[in-house]
């Protein structure tokens, strides 16, 4: 499959115009309003988790990437999807949803450190190293958080996408398919996952993409996962000294975390899971509780309002909002919408990528 076949297309018609900048809040809002009413049922609008709260008041339903793309996919009355999250989470859109539905992402600019860590040259190249050294005994694995052509590639090769809530199940298929997996594009998911399945450190080695080499001192007979040495931006930055200090000011604290987190910091830590997962135990946890959450900020902070009855805070004090999911504001909201016509920000996936992702998926569905 050549990579020069397989990259989605990104249509724009160039950077916001300045005056979409300068509207008042009030105006944007109510330009919003307006267009949802006007449009009715063609128009869906899903936000993630991690959107600002100006940008996930007009989500017509909030949740994770995956979940998401499969609301927009059932929702077959609209015919403008406007996602409010990051490339890789239109694309998985774009792939669901049938050829009467357009996707759009309000700001081109919105990717994700992560998927970007995982290109398909830099795939295309380690799969041909990592098949000299194992031959055919290696089944590939993607977090959902990947690229479209990443996704493709695995599905192409006989493996399967995952998701932070089903990726010990996925897991265990992918090893009753090979001898070994290769778990693209977040190292800590993969180290996590395979840990908590009774796989030792020393079986586990590191791909790093940059040097195009194996990180793994010892036998590579003993190998049985390679991880794709990639990492969240944000949730890399939560350490050990953070659960430290958090138990320290507040020792009757529980510390739950996203396995997208260190392996020392899941260790330490008295839970860990999925957003949905964070989300949902919170939920249900007794008023009075005390809760230091290691994931996204924006997250955090609307889990935080949204509990007055509990203390919670952010494992690390001084953690930003992701970046990337920050550049959707209420400003490029509205000039896609506006825009929406001129299929300005529409992400549209080539048919070859769409037909091996979808593979890549649908093994994820079948098997977990």
């Amino acid at each position: 499959m050549s990579s020069l076949n397989i990259l989605a297309s990104l249509q724009t018609n160039g950077m916001i115009p300045e005056e979409y900048k300068q509207m008042p809040r009030e105006a944007l809002e109510k330009r919003v309003v307006e267009i949802k009413q006007q449009l009715g049922k063609r128009l869906f609008i899903p936000g993630h988790h991690y959107q600002k709260d100006e940008v996930i008041q007009f989500a017509d339903a909030t949740g994770d990437s995956l979940k998401l793309a499969q609301i927009s996919a059932e929702n077959t009355d609209a015919e403008f999807i406007v996602f409010c999250g990051v490339h890789f989470m239109a694309e998985t859109a774009d792939i669901l949803t049938n050829n009467k539905q357009k996707v759009f992402l309000p700001d081109m600019r919105a990717g994700c450190s992560m998927a970007d860590m995982a290109d398909i040259q830099q795939t295309e190249r380690a799969w041909e190293v990592l098949q000299g050294h194992f031959g055919d005994t290696i089944l590939p694995l993607t977090y959902v958080n990947s690229t479209a052509a990443i996704k493709a590639f695995v599905g192409a090769n006989g493996g399967a996408t995952v998701t932070s809530s089903n990726a010990e199940t996925m897991v265990k298929w992918a090893f009753d398919v090979k001898e070994r997996i290769l778990f693209l594009p977040d190292q800590h998911l993969g180290r996590n996952t395979a840990a908590d399945l009774g796989l030792g450190l020393d079986e586990m080695a590191i791909w790093n993409p940059i040097t195009n080499t194996l990180e793994y001192d010892g036998d590579y007979s003993a190998i049985k996962v390679i991880l794709w040495k990639g990492h969240c931006s944000v949730h890399e930055n939560f350490t050990v000294q953070n659960v430290v200090e958090t138990r320290n000011q507040y020792p009757n604290m529980k510390i739950i975390v996203h396995p997208e987190c260190r392996r020392e910091v899941v260790e330490l830590a008295d839970t860990a899971g999925s957003t949905s997962y964070i989300i949902n135990e919170i939920e249900k946890a007794e008023p009075g509780s005390a809760w230091a959450i290691g994931t996204e900020m924006n997250l955090v902070n609307r889990i935080i309002n949204d509990h007055p009855d509990k203390k919670i805070i952010s494992l690390n004090p001084h953690m930003c909002p992701c970046l990337t999911m920050n550049r959707i504001d209420l400003p490029h909201l509205v000039w896609s919408l506006d825009t929406l016509d001129n299929e300005n920000n529409m992400v549209k996936v080539s048919p070859e990528i769409t037909e091996n992702a979808k593979l890549a998926l649908e093994r994820m569905l079948e098997n977990s």
